[in-house]
Protein backbone atom coordinates (compact mmCIF):
# COMPACT_ATOMS: atom_id res chain seq x y z
CA UNK A 1 0.00 0.00 0.00
CA UNK A 2 1.79 3.02 -0.79
CA UNK A 3 1.47 6.05 0.94
CA UNK A 4 -0.94 9.03 0.03
CA UNK A 5 1.90 12.10 -0.49
CA UNK A 6 -0.26 14.73 1.03
CA UNK A 7 0.12 13.20 4.24
CA UNK A 8 4.26 14.39 4.26
CA UNK A 9 3.15 18.04 3.56
CA UNK A 10 3.84 20.44 6.18
CA UNK A 11 0.05 22.31 7.74
CA UNK A 12 -1.49 25.30 6.28
CA UNK A 13 -3.71 26.72 8.91
CA UNK A 14 -6.76 28.09 7.17
CA UNK A 15 -8.42 29.93 10.15
CA UNK A 16 -7.48 30.07 14.18
CA UNK A 17 -9.86 31.24 16.60
CA UNK A 18 -9.14 31.17 19.79
CA UNK A 19 -9.45 27.57 20.42
CA UNK A 20 -10.49 26.00 17.63
CA UNK A 21 -8.19 26.03 14.07
CA UNK A 22 -8.73 24.79 10.50
CA UNK A 23 -5.73 22.96 8.88
CA UNK A 24 -4.78 21.52 5.29
CA UNK A 25 -2.20 19.14 4.20
CA UNK A 26 -2.94 18.89 0.44
CA UNK A 27 -6.33 17.66 0.09
CA UNK A 28 -6.91 16.87 3.85
CA UNK A 29 -8.90 18.94 5.93
CA UNK A 30 -9.00 18.77 9.82
CA UNK A 31 -9.31 21.02 12.91
CA UNK A 32 -7.68 20.76 16.17
CA UNK A 33 -7.15 23.19 19.32
CA UNK A 34 -4.98 26.09 19.00
CA UNK A 35 -1.76 25.75 20.86
CA UNK A 36 -2.10 21.47 20.19
CA UNK A 37 -3.70 21.40 23.77
CA UNK A 38 -5.17 18.00 24.51
CA UNK A 39 -7.89 16.78 26.60
CA UNK A 40 -8.30 14.34 30.07
CA UNK A 41 -10.92 12.29 30.21
CA UNK A 42 -11.74 10.65 33.75
CA UNK A 43 -13.27 7.30 34.09
CA UNK A 44 -14.79 7.84 37.77
CA UNK A 45 -16.92 5.71 40.29
CA UNK A 46 -18.74 6.35 43.70
CA UNK A 47 -20.48 3.18 45.57
CA UNK A 48 -20.95 1.45 42.48
CA UNK A 49 -22.29 4.26 40.56
CA UNK A 50 -20.50 5.81 37.42
CA UNK A 51 -19.82 9.81 38.21
CA UNK A 52 -21.14 11.49 34.60
CA UNK A 53 -21.88 15.09 33.33
CA UNK A 54 -24.94 16.93 31.16
CA UNK A 55 -24.32 19.95 29.83
CA UNK A 56 -25.18 22.56 26.99
CA UNK A 57 -22.46 21.74 24.45
CA UNK A 58 -22.81 24.51 21.11
CA UNK A 59 -21.87 22.21 18.46
CA UNK A 60 -24.61 19.73 19.44
CA UNK A 61 -27.21 22.26 19.76
CA UNK A 62 -28.71 21.00 23.69
CA UNK A 63 -27.42 19.15 25.86
CA UNK A 64 -24.68 16.02 25.90
CA UNK A 65 -24.34 13.56 28.18
CA UNK A 66 -20.60 13.22 29.12
CA UNK A 67 -17.66 11.39 31.48
CA UNK A 68 -15.93 14.50 33.53
CA UNK A 69 -12.96 15.96 31.28
CA UNK A 70 -11.33 19.09 30.37
CA UNK A 71 -8.19 20.23 28.47
CA UNK A 72 -4.46 20.06 30.02
CA UNK A 73 -2.53 23.41 29.91
CA UNK A 74 -5.49 25.39 29.03
CA UNK A 75 -4.73 28.15 31.61
CA UNK A 76 -1.09 28.54 30.39
CA UNK A 77 0.11 26.82 34.34
CA UNK A 78 2.02 23.90 32.87
CA UNK A 79 -0.68 21.91 34.20
CA UNK A 80 0.20 17.70 34.17
CA UNK A 81 -2.82 15.08 32.91
CA UNK A 82 -2.79 13.70 36.78
CA UNK A 83 -3.23 17.31 38.34
CA UNK A 84 -6.13 18.70 35.61
CA UNK A 85 -7.67 15.09 35.90
CA UNK A 86 -8.40 15.50 39.19
CA UNK A 87 -9.17 19.57 39.11
CA UNK A 88 -11.88 18.68 36.58
CA UNK A 89 -13.73 16.57 38.60
CA UNK A 90 -13.89 18.62 41.82
CA UNK A 91 -15.29 21.17 39.51
CA UNK A 92 -17.44 19.85 37.49
CA UNK A 93 -18.72 16.75 39.97
CA UNK A 94 -17.88 17.51 43.37
CA UNK A 95 -15.41 14.89 43.72
CA UNK A 96 -12.31 14.60 44.33
CA UNK A 97 -9.64 11.21 43.87
CA UNK A 98 -6.52 10.02 45.58
CA UNK A 99 -4.92 9.07 42.36
CA UNK A 100 -5.09 9.02 39.12
CA UNK A 101 -4.48 6.08 36.32
CA UNK A 102 -3.07 6.68 33.00
CA UNK A 103 -5.04 4.15 30.87
CA UNK A 104 -3.87 5.42 27.38
CA UNK A 105 -4.49 8.34 24.52
CA UNK A 106 -6.89 8.42 22.19
CA UNK A 107 -8.39 10.16 19.36
CA UNK A 108 -12.20 10.61 19.16
CA UNK A 109 -12.97 11.50 15.78
CA UNK A 110 -9.34 10.96 13.82
CA UNK A 111 -10.76 11.35 10.43
CA UNK A 112 -11.85 15.11 10.98
CA UNK A 113 -10.08 16.18 14.47
CA UNK A 114 -6.16 16.18 15.67
CA UNK A 115 -7.44 16.89 18.67
CA UNK A 116 -6.14 13.93 21.45
CA UNK A 117 -7.20 13.26 25.00
CA UNK A 118 -5.65 11.15 27.73
CA UNK A 119 -8.09 8.49 29.38
CA UNK A 120 -7.47 7.97 32.85
CA UNK A 121 -9.24 6.29 36.04
CA UNK A 122 -9.66 8.15 39.26
CA UNK A 123 -8.85 5.96 42.64
CA UNK A 124 -9.82 6.75 45.65
CA UNK A 125 -12.54 8.87 44.66
CA UNK A 126 -14.86 10.58 47.53
CA UNK A 127 -17.43 13.71 48.02
CA UNK A 128 -15.63 17.66 48.46
CA UNK A 129 -18.59 19.20 47.34
CA UNK A 130 -21.42 20.13 45.19
CA UNK A 131 -19.54 20.34 41.81
CA UNK A 132 -21.52 22.22 38.76
CA UNK A 133 -19.09 24.02 38.04
CA UNK A 134 -17.16 26.76 38.32
CA UNK A 135 -18.41 30.61 37.27
CA UNK A 136 -19.37 31.02 33.85
CA UNK A 137 -19.80 26.74 33.64
CA UNK A 138 -22.19 26.31 36.30
CA UNK A 139 -25.01 24.94 34.38
CA UNK A 140 -23.17 21.40 34.78
CA UNK A 141 -25.81 18.79 36.04
CA UNK A 142 -23.82 15.94 38.09
CA UNK A 143 -25.56 12.31 37.28
CA UNK A 144 -24.80 9.46 39.69
CA UNK A 145 -25.66 6.54 37.83
CA UNK A 146 -25.61 2.85 39.39
CA UNK A 147 -23.32 0.92 37.20
CA UNK A 148 -26.15 -2.22 36.11
CA UNK A 149 -28.69 0.94 35.54
CA UNK A 150 -26.55 2.80 32.73
CA UNK A 151 -27.76 1.49 29.85
CA UNK A 152 -31.31 2.12 30.73
CA UNK A 153 -30.10 6.02 31.96
CA UNK A 154 -28.38 6.43 28.60
CA UNK A 155 -31.93 5.35 26.80
CA UNK A 156 -33.96 7.60 28.73
CA UNK A 157 -31.33 10.23 28.13
CA UNK A 158 -31.55 9.86 24.69
CA UNK A 159 -35.28 9.56 24.05
CA UNK A 160 -35.62 12.99 25.94
CA UNK A 161 -32.93 14.65 23.05
CA UNK A 162 -29.86 13.99 25.07
CA UNK A 163 -26.97 14.12 23.14
CA UNK A 164 -24.01 11.39 23.97
CA UNK A 165 -20.21 12.26 23.48
CA UNK A 166 -18.77 9.04 21.79
CA UNK A 167 -16.40 8.18 25.39
CA UNK A 168 -20.16 7.41 26.83
CA UNK A 169 -19.29 4.13 25.10
CA UNK A 170 -16.71 2.94 27.63
CA UNK A 171 -18.91 2.60 30.70
CA UNK A 172 -21.78 1.44 28.27
CA UNK A 173 -19.12 -1.30 26.24
CA UNK A 174 -20.66 -3.94 28.89
CA UNK A 175 -23.95 -3.76 28.01
CA UNK A 176 -23.03 -3.39 24.05
CA UNK A 177 -20.58 -6.43 24.25
CA UNK A 178 -22.66 -8.88 26.05
CA UNK A 179 -20.72 -9.11 29.40
CA UNK A 180 -21.32 -7.88 32.53
CA UNK A 181 -22.12 -4.76 33.84
CA UNK A 182 -20.58 -4.84 37.30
Amino acid sequence: MSRDPDFDLPPETMWAGRFVTAQRKGKWEYAGRVGGIRAVVVLAEHDGCWILVEQPRAAVGGQCLELPAGLVGDHGDGATIEGTAVRELEEETGFTAERIERLGDFHASPGMLSESFTLVRAHGVRRIGEGGGVPGEEDIIVHLVPKAELADFVAERRAAGIAMDVKMLLPLAPFLLGGSAT
